[in-house]
């Protein structure tokens, strides 16, 4: 029987805390998937998991720039599956990505399994923000506070993502945390908000969580973590 696995290192709220520093190379990670998200070293943009290949978004003036991701570039936080679809349908009108997502979590049996999440398509609005990059001095929030944000219209790409359980929150974020990435490799990032025009959507089941962590890392190790700080930033910053 096959299992669905999903690969995590590290947690969100590793991140929120402050510890940013990098020690899973990109290489490593793509071995346990081919679709998901996550950050770079010093949280230096957002990591976009799509068909197999890294791609890193980050903040460039007036628009994001997006590159592919060497196989040796390390990230702190990243979550990874080989993504296979259980639940498959057409988008034909225009939804909001509130509506978009009540009408894939109709599919949903039960509110408390991880699902990976995969939407190709076209969209008439497309907002997203990337984190700058910064020292491990600094909370998470805080560097949110100052992240720039883009918007695009009339652009085709795909979204990718995974899909918590309120369950599981600090451990990722509750709910939808979802990435984009234009077909032509020239604008993404952590998505914000969006309007789809026409799409296919894909929903697929996590049987197995993976977490992994930094056990070389001696900042993690000793880190003294604020629960309830964690929770506070991951609402304001995700």
């Amino acid at each position: 029987m096959q299992v669905n696995r999903l690969f995590q290192y590290n947690t969100l709220g590793a991140l929120m805390a402050g510890l940013y520093g990098g020690s899973l190379t990109v290489g490593e990670l793509l071995e346990h998937g081919d679709l998901g998200l996550g950050t770079l070293d010093s949280i230096d943009g957002e990591l976009i998991v799509l068909d197999g290949k890294a791609y890193q978004a980050k903040g460039a003036g007036e628009k994001p720039e997006v590159v592919e991701v060497p196989a040796d570039m390390k990230v702190p936080y990243a979550a990874v599956i080989f993504h296979e679809a259980e639940v498959i349908f057409k988008q034909r009108f225009e939804m909001t990505s509130d509506e978009l997502h009540q009408r894939i979590e109709s599919y949903y049996d039960g509110e408390n399994l991880f699902r990976s999440i995969k939407i190709k398509g076209t969209f008439s609005r497309m907002h997203v923000r990337m984190i700058p990059k910064s020292a491990s001095d600094v909370r998470f929030a805080e560097v949110a506070s100052r992240q720039p944000e883009y918007t695009a219209e009339n652009i085709s790409g795909t979204i990718v993502g995974i899909w918590t359980p309120e369950i599981f929150h600090g451990v990722s974020v509750a709910g939808y945390h979802l990435h984009f990435i234009s077909d032509d490799l020239t604008f993404g990032g952590h998505v914000m908000d969006y309007v789809i025009s026409e799409g296919m959507v894909e929903v697929g089941p996590v049987d197995q969580l993976d977490q992994r962590f930094p056990v070389q890392d001696r900042q993690y190790l000793f880190a003294k973590f604020n629960a309830k700080e964690v929770r506070e930033d991951i609402d304001k910053a995700e």
